[in-house]
């Protein structure tokens, strides 16, 4: 590889697709070439790229020749079937879908968390699910002072965890809501304006939800350690943006929250937003749009000295999916 890189975005008419784009631009990724590529019926379709516009491109196997890192957020089936074209044909994959998470050979990768998995790729590398990765941006430098022994965790997820359309759609109830009109639902099981859906994904048979399991794995793959004990609830909100998480923590040993601060707000990609007495915590409304995660509530447990809870919010669009995929592709040609 030189020093400018050719660049192919799959997916790119998307939520995330088009987040990758513009972290791109704001991040002055060090790019060549660029190729739009996304589903056949956004063939076509113009985007504007720094000062110059691009056509979209049908994705296909052949869409990868001199393509040197491949950006995928169109979905785990279509990662499954065109990944190892890009590959076959030289790119270095990085996927946002849970197509290749939890395959033995492809890293699962948050930067900050275990950016040394990285360069164990075989050629493609998977974006985590962005519920583990917000909680990770928190848990990470706890299990680094003092080895996490169990997680607890209730998620309070965006409507853009499910895609573009899924914000329209919460968009359009409200609308509907305040013209005292039929409000429409295809995206989600039931009404999601004023109401809190207590499913996300489908369910196992253990009767967790595939996002719930997907944060015990995932957690378990990152931080190398089957031992962990996790319980994970995931639940959708009327929120358009940004992924909230209530966590609680038990550690090998005690800890005081004044500790807890330290470490989390020293770690890269987080910041501590709390101040109880000034009504300060992280909320949605205020992390959207931002790189970072905010932590707040955090407070020694009633459970035990070596108990810990806290608040986590991050944007499920940048640090939980299209930031995160980019920082791995810096991550890459950093080391050539």
């Amino acid at each position: 590889m030189s020093d400018l890189y050719n660049v192919a975005v799959v997916g790119a008419t998307g939520a995330v697709g088009e987040e990758m784009l513009k972290i791109l631009n704001e991040r002055n990724f060090p790019i060549k070439e660029l190729k739009l590529l996304a589903s056949k019926r956004s063939k076509g379709k113009k985007i504007k790229f720094k000062d110059k516009e691009y056509t979209v491109e049908e994705t296909t196997k052949d869409s990868f020749k001199g393509i040197d890192i491949a950006l995928f957020s169109a979905g785990a089936s279509r990662s499954r079937e065109l990944a190892p074209y890009a590959v076959e044909a030289g790119a270095v994959v990085i996927d946002n879908s849970s197509a290749f998470r939890m395959d033995q050979d492809v890293p699962l990768v948050v930067p900050e968390v275990n950016s040394e998995d990285i360069f164990k790729h075989k050629g493609i590398i998977a974006n985590p699910n962005c519920t583990t990765i917000i909680m990770l941006m928190a848990i990470k430098p706890l299990y680094d002072y003092a080895k996490v022994k169990r997680i607890i965790v209730s998620t309070y997820q965006a409507a853009s965890g499910a895609g573009a359309q899924a914000m329209e759609e919460l968009e359009k109830q409200a609308a509907a809501w305040a013209k005292n009109e039929e409000l429409p639902i295809e995206k989600f099981p039931y009404q999601l304006l004023f109401n809190v859906i207590p499913q996300v994904d489908i369910f196992l048979d253990n009767d967790y939800t595939k996002e719930e399991m997907k944060m015990v794995n995932e957690t378990r793959k990152m931080l190398h350690d089957d031992n962990i004990l996790i319980s994970a609830t995931c639940v959708r909100l009327p929120v358009f943006r940004a992924h909230s998480e209530a966590v609680t923590v038990e550690l090998e040993k005690d800890i005081t929250k004044e500790k807890a601060v330290e470490l989390i707000d020293k770690f890269p990609g987080v910041k501590v937003v709390d101040d109880i007495e000034q009504g300060i915590y992280p909320m949605p409304l205020f992390a959207s749009n931002k790189d970072d995660c905010e932590v707040g509530r955090i407070r020694e447990d009633l459970n035990g000295k070596n108990w810990l809870s806290f608040w986590i919010v991050g944007d499920q669009i940048r640090k939980g999916a299209a930031l995160n995929a980019v920082q791995i592709a810096e991550k890459i040609i950093e080391n050539n």
